[in-house]
């Protein structure tokens, strides 16, 4: 299984040996941030002791420790600290699933993966069908299926925004309560805090992105863009910049079947859209009918 590595941050300062003397501490501050992690940590030098060239090695190899920790992987590095240097202000703290999803929520993190996946990566793009998924249902599995039989390789998986351009944003226990789904059946689910396309496409560059009809007829309609056919053409074009494509399947709008051919994509953008024939995939289901019909 492949899919885009997550994202690991780094931050160093340092104040550290110059030609003339210095008033002051040798010293630097560095952190590291995961998804579920945060250290930092505070480092003072002997001063006098070394050369600028020395506390850069020793700060350099006491950095590449501190990412080899973050990434969990184990390293040899010698630090060379000595015994009159001062290690100060280290602290640590890991985030459990629900401070992470918090914290996607509020924009410090941009997204979280559910590798509930078991399927082999036919490569590193990813095919992505984003939905609410409330509830899962067969439409959506088979319509990721189809997609897939017509990228030919990449990884499929589903992405749920938790936060909605017109509605509240979703709460914690929400969010869990539909990622149940996706674990139940193994299959790979992306939780995002990105509601539009656009930067949907900056979080996931490269991807192909699984709509509906309905979605892409949206997607096309200045309507959506202030009114602006020059600002509809322009984002986009950045979306198509990033190296995103849209795969549309067939879809009721306005109680019509319509397919991608229906409708007028303009010259410069035909190429991000992809049709799936109907011959290949076509379920009238959503999510909304079923709730309906539950009676929920």
């Amino acid at each position: 299984m492949k899919y885009r590595s997550p994202v690991l941050g780094v931050g160093f300062t340092g104040s550290l040996a110059t030609t003339r003397p210095k008033q002051g501490d040798h010293r630097f501050h560095l952190s590291t941030r995961t998804s579920d992690r945060h250290w930092a940590s505070t480092v003072t030098l002997s001063k006098g002791l070394r050369s600028r060239d020395q506390e850069e090695k020793v700060s350099s190899y006491f950095l590449l420790k501190a990412i080899a920790n973050a990434c969990k992987v184990s390293s040899t590095f010698d630090s060379e600290l000595t015994e009159s240097d001062v290690v100060a202000d280290e602290c640590e703290r890991f985030f459990d699933e629900d401070k992470e999803l918090e914290q996607l929520i509020n924009g410090q993190i941009c997204f979280k993966v559910y590798p509930f996946s078991s399927d082999k990566s036919n490569g590193d793009r990813k095919i992505i069908l984003p939905g609410s998924f409330n509830p899962l249902h067969d439409g959506h599995l088979k319509l990721l299926e189809a997609a897939t039989s017509i990228c030919g390789d990449g990884y499929p998986c589903f992405e749920l925004s938790a936060i909605n351009a017109d509605k509240p944003p979703l709460s914690i226990p929400q969010i869990k309560e539909r990622v149940m789904q996706f674990e139940k059946i193994g299959k790979t689910v992306i939780i995002s805090n990105q509601p539009y396309f656009y930067k949907k496409a900056e979080l996931f560059p490269g991807s192909a992105f699984v709509i509906g009809a309905d979605t892409a007829v949206r997607l096309i309609n200045p309507k959506y863009y202030d009114g602006s056919y020059d600002r509809m053409i322009e984002t986009l074009s950045g979306c198509k910049r990033t190296g995103c494509t849209f795969i549309v399947a067939g879809r009721k709008v306005d109680g019509t079947f319509k397919v991608l051919e229906d409708f007028d994509v303009p010259e410069v953008l035909k190429d991000m859209f992809v049709p799936i024939p109907a011959e290949r995939f076509r379920m009238d289901i959503s999510s909304t009918e079923i709730r309906r019909s539950c009676g929920l």
